[in-house]
């Protein structure tokens, strides 16, 4: 592992620091950025968030699905959590805190926008950071692969369905046609451009290449994710700094739904006795968010100062240093399960 990397929460912090400091000192450069957008879609966060996620695609080799038979059990409990738990459990959360228990303290329309803004986290199962958590957790790689594969072909189809019924439910008007063109943009279009640049190198016939072109990109998808980070807490520094109860607010029902998500995966994981090498890779993918499809969705559907787009964005304040101290958790108890 690269400094970036290792030392991912420093980075992540410092970033979300800059981006507040200079949302507050050059709130005019942020406004002039804001306004750079096309159907609702910020042109420079798109620019951003593909230079992230790109690299990402290029490592999925989608050949790997042939294998899936092998070791069904670990996909099934990914699938299950992602798909048939955790969407509901999240929007259920955000109801019980922002209609009920913060009702006294958040007006009816910005609890609502952070609703929405939760269920859009919890609809979209982490893509990317997921290889990171895999790695940290001497996952297996090539499973890991696999998983990841199959999540991403599912969500292309059930991404703006779910989070169409779930924000339906919470009595949110969508409009489809953002919410499908923010899918092929953020998913479709970078599966295949990483799907197709990988072909082309392999047709080389030489591993090198493929490997050599990604350890090329992996310094711009960090450097990607840091720059969406400051773009998207200098949106909301003047509401963060402004409000700073609201980002505590909007983390607790976020913090209790990654610890409780993961505890029940894990508990599954061993249940269904899995190996540690599958078991903490497939419960990283069922509790972490594909955190940069949500703000993107979020800011086309809600604006970029809106409250759902703050919701996401405390979802990414929150999910990388509670991702840590999962892999923490997973490596102290490798020895619950069985080893390979």
């Amino acid at each position: 592992m690269g400094i970036f990397e290792r030392y991912m929460t420093l980075w992540v912090g410092l970033s979300i620091l800059a981006g507040v400091l200079l949302g507050n000192w050059v709130p005019e450069v942020f406004g002039v950025i804001a306004q750079w957008e096309y159907a609702h879609v910020n042109l420079v966060v798109a620019v951003f968030i593909w230079v992230m996620i790109y690299p990402m695609m290029v490592q999925i080799d989608f050949s790997a699905i042939r294998d899936v038979g092998k070791k069904p059990r670990g996909l099934v409990l990914t699938l299950v959590v992602n798909w048939l738990i955790k969407p509901f459990t999240m929007a259920a959360l955000g109801w019980l805190f922002f209609r009920v228990l913060f009702a006294d303290w958040v007006d009816p329309e910005s609890a609502g926008e952070y609703i929405a803004g939760m269920i859009l986290l919890g609809v979209a199962p982490c893509t990317a950071m997921v290889f990171v958590w895999s790695q940290l957790t001497k996952g297996d790689p090539n499973y890991t692969l696999v998983q990841v594969s199959v999540n991403d072909i599912i969500m292309v189809f059930a991404f703006a369905p779910i989070a169409a019924f779930l924000l339906g439910v919470s009595d949110i008007h969508v409009p489809w046609e953002t919410l499908l063109l923010s899918v092929v943009l953020y998913v479709v279009l970078p599966l295949v451009a990483g799907a197709w640049t990988r072909h082309q190198l392999e047709r080389r016939g030489d591993g090198h290449v493929l490997e050599s072109f990604l350890h090329r990109l992996k310094p711009w998808s960090i450097l990607g994710l840091l720059a969406t980070v400051v773009l998207l807490f200098g949106f909301q520094a003047e509401t963060i700094l402004a409000q700073p109860q609201t980002i505590v607010l909007i983390a607790i029902p976020l913090l209790i739904q990654t610890y409780g998500i993961f505890a029940l995966a894990y508990t599954a994981a061993h249940w269904l006795r899995l190996p540690h090498q599958v078991a903490a890779p497939a419960c990283m993918i069922g509790t972490s968010n594909f955190f940069e499809l949500a703000v993107a969705v979020a800011i086309s559907l809600f604006g970029l100062h809106s409250g759902a787009a703050l919701a996401t964005v405390v979802g990414v304040l929150v999910e990388v240093p509670v991702m840590l101290s999962l892999v923490a958790f997973a490596n102290r108890t490798r020895h619950w399960f069985d080893q390979p």
